[in-house]
């Protein structure tokens, strides 16, 4: 009988794709089912980025690129990130990937090892854990609190660095809870981590263009004495709606980038060459359709959350950035894992239980509102009509 590495069995998932393989099974088989589970905008990609796909295609760009991305594109992401954080990066230090993912896969791989500790949100994205737990690192879970917005604190952070810790995860703004980090909190942060020279910080700012209510990103990028230690995660995904051309990008220090370089060849070589190019016509093209997109995504919020704070027993804090809400279903008397089973079975509503995202998570589900309005307002219904009529038979 083969056996693989222990480690393999202590990787996890991300349960939000089964719930899309369940949702998904349940709509082929002719049930109404509205997701508001998975992840990803539901707008198309701008034409002008897929244009520029389409024409990398005919000019003939088919072939390897350089493992860290075309020069092109690199420089593209370096001038993005002065227009919006006012930094300079040198596009030495840019390593584009195949989604945000790998870059979480690299950072923890480097610094995750037997002995080791390695801090991370939670509720958070649930493949910081999984690839934590799988290189045999200590996983030491940063909570995220309703009572402070699900954002982090610069003392929660600080308090649990030990001798043994080798990489600290931040998330702002945050998934599953749409959480932002303060400025201030940023900070001090920073300033706290500057401290610890042998302490890589890995900042997931995937979401950095999705924030709301006046509330602005605060890139680590911005804090010069941490930038021997920082490695800045960001993409296209989300803010482009180009979840399925899996790209995304990082910024390294000197120190890692040619380790990071090196995880590229063994791992994937390059990412897709018209996939690059059409990254760069998104970060030089037209910005009209995220400003767009954002406006959409923030008037579905509004009507999210009055619209959870209306259902019975339940509570919704504003989220402040993202697309998600991570209402509190506490008083239903449901747990948060059987309750979304049974809104996706039974009330045809796809939800994410809260404990997929931590040990932090029960208690709350996740609700993505990259949907319509009108499927939202559906989703309201059916969730109010379910709670509702539990009451009734209790």
């Amino acid at each position: 009988m083969l056996q693989p590495i222990e480690g393999m069995d202590r990787i996890g998932e991300e349960n939000a794709f089964a719930v899309l393989a369940r949702a998904t099974q349940l709509a082929t088989q002719g049930r109404d089912i509205v997701n508001l589970g998975i992840g990803q905008p539901d707008f198309p990609t701008p034409p002008h980025i897929v244009e520029a796909a389409v024409k990398a295609l005919r000019d003939g760009h088919h072939g390897y690129t350089p493992a860290t991305g075309i020069l092109p594109l690199r420089e593209a992401v370096s001038a993005d990130l002065h227009r919006r954080h006012g930094v300079e990066v040198s596009p030495d230090n840019v390593v584009v990937v195949p989604g945000g993912k790998v870059t979480m896969f690299f950072a923890i791989l480097m610094f995750g090892r037997p002995g080791a500790d390695i801090l991370y949100p939670d509720p958070g994205f649930p493949i910081y854990r999984s690839m934590i737990e799988f290189t045999g690192a200590r996983p030491v879970p940063v909570p995220l609190r309703e009572e402070t917005g699900f954002g982090a604190t610069a003392d929660d952070v600080l308090s649990r660095l030990t001798p043994a810790t080798r990489l600290v995860i931040v998330n702002s703004p945050g998934n599953p809870c749409g959480g932002v980090m303060p400025k201030a909190e940023v900070a001090k942060l920073a300033a706290g981590l500057a401290q610890r020279p042998d302490v890589a910080i890995l900042s997931d700012e995937i979401y950095s263009c999705m924030t709301y209510d006046g509330e602005a990103h605060e890139s680590l990028l911005k804090y010069p004495e941490i930038r021997d230690q920082l490695i800045m995660l960001d993409g296209w995904s989300k803010t482009y709606a180009m979840t399925g051309w899996r790209l995304g990008y990082a910024v390294w220090p000197d120190q890692l980038v040619g380790h990071a370089r090196k995880l590229c060849v063994n791992a994937h070589s390059c990412v897709n060459a018209p996939a690059q190019w059409a990254g760069k016509a998104a970060l030089e093209g037209p910005q009209d359709a995220v400003a767009e997109m954002l406006a959409a995504f923030d008037a579905r919020r509004k009507a999210v959350v009055a619209g959870l704070n209306a259902l019975p027993h339940v509570t919704c804090a504003t989220p402040k950035g993202a697309f998600y809400a991570f209402p509190n279903i506490s008083g239903t008397g449901w747990k948060a894992k059987p309750l979304a089973s049974a809104l996706l079975e039974e009330a045809g509503v796809a939800t994410i239980g809260g404990p997929d995202f931590g040990i932090h998570g029960e208690g709350y589900i996740r609700i993505s509102y990259a949907n319509s309005l009108e499927n939202i307002e559906r989703a309201l219904g059916r969730i109010g009509d379910f709670l509702g009529e539990r009451d009734k038979t209790a």
